[in-house]
């Protein structure tokens, strides 16, 4: 049986090979990028360009870790001195070195773990109202606020695809794209279920109702990632029409796209032509086949795994928004924050870094 000291010994080791590896890959994309040639070819530039900034980040924890083990090794040796007040700073300087050594250490370890390329991709975001009638399209709504804030606190920017509205304001459903770098390899842990309780806005007795929404994150697909035959579909062109089926417009510009060896059905009728809703309903067809070969290779994954924090499992309930005691859980890491206000308002980032600490650490016990 492997021992916890052993274990911490083997992700050591691990984390100390990564950490030259990537730091001879730093000085190698440095070195490409001031070769002539990388300006001639924008796609390399702006892959080298990427790669540089990932980079960049263990580079400058690099730095501050040896920084405080040298500092460390030095108070170390004080503090074996004669002078007895000298001796006691020196301890404390250690313990503080010690400290921080553990905290770059921690940092070091989501960024030395090999990334999934598709991590840096744009994604796209599909919000629905779940159980809970009315109020399940309100939380869906609440949802869709809650991101779209995360969104706007990260820099990066949402593109609209579709929108369904609700009752009372709510949202049956919202597809929208994500650009912004990572931004699929930050987002894709909010896919799942996620609950509400609280007292809805059409409860006159004040009652706790438990409602849901799901959320499916999807990297957006590129042409080389899978074929696509024309003959493999089927479209059929329809009056797009607005709330209660008032028709919108005259012509037949909205798109229904049907895969036919897979079944994924995709419509399209909020843009403007026949030419807009089929371009971007095959947007969203091949990030829907893509996301499905992807739960095939992670449902093969998790089998091998002590954990499902990273199968992106759609019926999977992965978070809790309780109201009245102003708490919002992950299931997947059992993590609760007691600021459901903030949480609401798009401070999401302290759930999705837990998660994908969790993912890491898991990654590294399996070696």
């Amino acid at each position: 049986m492997t021992t916890r000291a052993g274990e911490a010994d083997h992700t050591f080791a691990f984390l100390r090979d990564r950490l030259q590896e990537s730091l001879q890959r730093a000085d190698e994309v440095e070195r490409a990028l001031g070769d002539p040639d990388a300006g001639r070819d924008p796609k390399r530039l702006a892959d080298l360009g990427r790669e540089h900034a990932r980079l960049s980040q263990i580079v400058a924890e690099a730095r501050r870790l040896e920084r405080a083990e040298r500092e460390l090794a030095d108070a170390r040796e004080l503090a074996e001195g004669d002078d007895a007040d000298f001796a006691a700073e020196a301890r404390a300087e250690a313990e503080r070195l010690e400290a921080e050594i553990a905290a770059a250490e921690r940092a070091l370890k989501p960024l030395l773990i090999p990334r999934d390329p598709l991590d840096d991709r744009p994604c796209i975001v599909e919000v629905r109202a779940g159980t809970g009638g009315d109020e399940a399209a309100l939380f869906a709504a609440d949802l869709l606020r809650m991101y779209s804030r995360f969104v706007e606190r990260r820099g990066w920017r949402v593109e609209g695809i579709s929108y369904a509205e609700g009752a009372l304001g709510g949202v049956k459903e919202s597809v929208f794209k994500v650009l912004g770098d990572g931004a699929y390899g930050t987002m894709k842990w909010e896919s799942g279920v996620h609950r509400v309780q609280r007292v809805p806005a059409t409860e006159s007795a004040g009652r706790i109702h438990t409602s849901a929404a799901t959320v499916a994150v999807l990297p957006e697909a590129e042409e080389v990632d899978l074929k696509i035959e024309d003959k493999d579909l089927r479209i059929d062109v329809f009056r797009s029409s607005g709330p209660g089926g008032q028709s919108v417009n005259t012509t037949d510009s909205a798109v229904r796209i049907t895969h036919l060896p897979t079944g994924v059905v995709v419509s399209q009728q909020d843009q403007k032509s026949q030419l807009q809703n089929k371009l971007k309903a095959m947007e969203v067809l091949r990030a829907r086949i893509l996301d499905r070969m992807l739960a095939e290779r992670d449902a093969e994954r998790a089998r091998q795994r002590r954990s499902q924090v990273s199968t992106g499992d759609r019926s999977a309930k992965v978070r809790t928004y309780n109201f009245p005691q102003g708490r919002v859980t992950d299931h997947r890491v059992g993590l609760t924050l007691y600021d459901i206000g903030r949480v609401m308002d798009g401070d999401v980032q302290p759930l999705v870094d837990a998660l994908a600490l969790a993912d890491v650490e898991e990654r590294l016990a399996g070696g």
